[in-house]
C-alpha cells in the first residue's frame, strides 16, 4: 500500500454539497457492481497480521509484502514471538519491502508494546492503535475496518488519492485532508468498502498514466473524463 504522492485536484464545476454526495452515492453503487471481489489485498489470517503487513505495506506494494509476509510469520506467529525476535533477522526478512531497518524496528516494538500492554492482542480503538510503535491513523483505518469492522475513517492510499481528485470530490493536498472531505460524501458504513473500490478501480481502468476513460463505468461522472 504504497504512499501518496498527491498532485493538485482539477479544477471541478460548480456543484452543490447534496449534489456531489448524490455523484458519490451513484459511484459507490456502480463500483460495487464493477468490482464485486474489492477486499483488503494485504494477505492476513487475523489483526496482527494485518497490523504487520500494513506497517510493511509504507512505500511498497502489497504484491511485495505478500510475498515476505509467509516466511516472517512462519518465523514470529505472535506478538510475544516478534517481541523476542532478534533485530537483524527481522530486517533481513523484510528487506525486499524498502526501509527495512526502521520497518524492523517497528515491528519489534511493536511486538514488545502488543505483548506488555495488550496481552498480545490488537487492541480495537483509533486511540490504542496509534500509540503503537510504526502505527499511523492510515493503518489504525485498515485494520480498524478490515479486521474489526469498525468503521473509523476512510483509508487514503495513492489510488484513493488520486481517483478522488479526478472524479472531483476531494481537493486536499493531503491524505487527511483528502479523507475528511471523502468522510463527509461517502456513508460511514461503506469508509472501508470505498478505498477497496478506488484501490481496484484505479488498478485495472484508472492508473496514474494512461486512464481508460473509454472503458469506465465512471466517465459521464467524472470531470477528468477524457473523450
Amino acid at each position: 500500500m504504497a504512499g501518496a504522492r498527491l498532485r493538485a485536484a482539477p479544477r471541478r464545476p460548480r456543484e452543490s454539497g447534496r449534489a456531489r454526495r448524490e455523484r458519490t452515492g451513484e459511484i459507490l453503487a456502480r463500483l460495487s457492481r464493477e468490482h464485486p471481489d474489492a477486499i483488503c489485498a494485504l494477505a492476513h489470517a487475523d489483526p496482527f497480521q494485518l497490523l504487520v503487513a500494513t506497517i510493511l505495506s509504507a512505500q511498497c506494494t502489497d504484491e511485495r509484502v505478500n510475498q515476505v509476509t509467509p516466511a516472517l510469520f512462519a518465523r514470529y506467529p505472535d506478538a510475544a514471538a516478534l517481541a523476542a525476535a532478534d533485530l537483524a533477522e527481522v530486517e533481513e526478512l523484510v528487506r525486499p519491502t524498502g526501509f527495512f531497518r526502521t520497518k524492523a524496528r517497528a515491528l519489534v516494538g511493536l511486538g514488545r508494546a502488543l505483548a506488555a500492554d495488550h496481552g498480545g492482542a490488537v487492541p480495537a480503538t483509533m486511540e490504542e492503535l496509534v500509540r503503537l510503535p510504526g502505527v499511523g491513523r492510515k493503518t489504525a483505518n485498515v485494520v480498524l475496518g478490515n479486521a474489526f469492522g469498525v468503521e473509523a475513517g476512510v483509508v487514503v492510499d495513492t489510488h484513493v488519492a488520486r481517483l478522488s481528485h479526478r472524479l472531483g470530490l476531494a481537493a486536499g493536498n493531503s491524505p487527511e485532508a483528502i479523507e475528511r472531505e471523502l468522510a463527509a460524501l461517502v456513508p460511514q458504513e461503506a469508509w472501508t468498502l470505498w478505498s477497496h473500490l478506488l484501490i481496484f478501480h484505479g488498478r485495472r481502468v484508472c492508473p496514474a498514466r494512461r486512464p481508460r476513460c473509454s472503458v469506465c463505468v465512471l466517465a459521464d461522472l467524472c470531470p477528468s473524463a477524457e473523450p
